[in-house]
């Protein structure tokens, strides 16, 4: 890599991730889709949603690459990708500013969400206030305290699921559905993929750094499995749109199957690996995956 000059905007951008938005755009995709199939879509909300989580995923990565630095988990022996803080291409009081900047900016899209909302909604958009320091309270929290607790994937579910999927569909549509419910769970397993790709890889360091996921307290053969049957279960959630009647299953079918088809040929790849920094590989293969069953899911729904 060329050298980089400290706090430059190459290094800004190198520790924003941009890969990472995939993870903050498939659930806002998936939840306008939704609204759209139920005659419900209101473009302006949309978009600003889709601003809000880029925004909240970007100060998430800036949070976790300082707390991460500072726990001195970022060592020498990492397996993935190199951190801004811990290879100073960004200084940690830089660092501080850019999450207070990239925080605040956030919020005032989420003002604007609120501004568009208030008044429609049942409770007049005091839930979406909550909802916005609720992500911006476990952004912390998450790279702090909870991710070294073995709380990741549950959070994951939380805040790439039912938040960004209901939050989307709920400021379009002024409710919440079922199917907003299900499709929820389906984007917050498909993304959790991408966060065990990360423990598999990372969980011989992570033990020695004290960070008790759930790979590193129950193993390599949890880790492995665990990872198949996101994947599995996901697929199998889809099917639920056909059963409401929502598409038909000549329609649908191909779009779950194309998914699990490659899902499974990344974790047979991922198996044969095992450890070490090939498992990058698998990383890029899952984010694939989880693209290509989110725009294949938001298809299906606005067809």
């Amino acid at each position: 890599m060329k050298e980089i000059k400290q706090n430059s905007l190459y290094a800004w951008l190198l520790a924003a991730r941009p890969k990472t938005l995939t993870g903050a755009i498939i659930p806002v995709l998936i939840g306008t889709s939704l609204a759209f199939s139920d005659g419900q879509f209101q473009m302006i909300p949309a978009l600003l949603c889709l601003l809000f989580a880029c925004g909240m995923q970007i100060a998430a990565n800036f949070i976790n690459d300082l707390f991460d630095y500072l726990k001195g988990s970022d060592r020498e022996d990492r397996l993935g990708p190199e951190r801004a803080c811990a290879q100073g291409w960004i200084t940690p009081d830089a660092m501080k500013w850019g999450i207070g900047i990239t925080i605040i900016l956030s919020c005032i899209i989420g003002l604007g969400i609120l501004n568009q909302s208030w008044g429609r909604l049942p409770h007049g958009g005091w839930e979406l206030i909550v909802l916005g320091m609720f992500c911006v309270i476990f952004a912390f929290l998450y790279t702090a305290i909870l991710s070294y607790q073995g709380w990741g994937d549950l959070l994951v579910l939380v805040f790439f699921g039912f938040v960004p999927v209901g939050g989307t569909y709920y400021v379009q549509a002024y409710t919440l559905t079922p199917s907003v419910i299900v499709a929820s769970v389906i984007s917050g397993l498909v993304i959790d993929t991408l966060l065990v790709v990360n423990n598999y890889r990372d969980r011989k360091q992570d033990a020695l750094s004290g960070k008790r996921t759930l790979i590193v307290r129950f193993g390599e053969r949890f880790g492995r499995y665990f990872y198949l049957w996101l994947g599995i279960i996901a697929t199998l959630l889809c099917f639920w749109f056909v059963h409401t009647g929502s598409l038909t299953l000549t329609e649908f079918i191909w779009a779950p199957c194309v998914y699990l088809s490659l899902h499974i040929l990344t974790w047979r790849k991922m198996v044969r690996i095992r450890s070490g920094k090939k498992l990058n590989r698998i990383l890029g293969e899952t984010s694939r995956n989880m693209l290509l069953l989110g725009l294949l899911l938001a298809v299906a729904l606005s067809s």
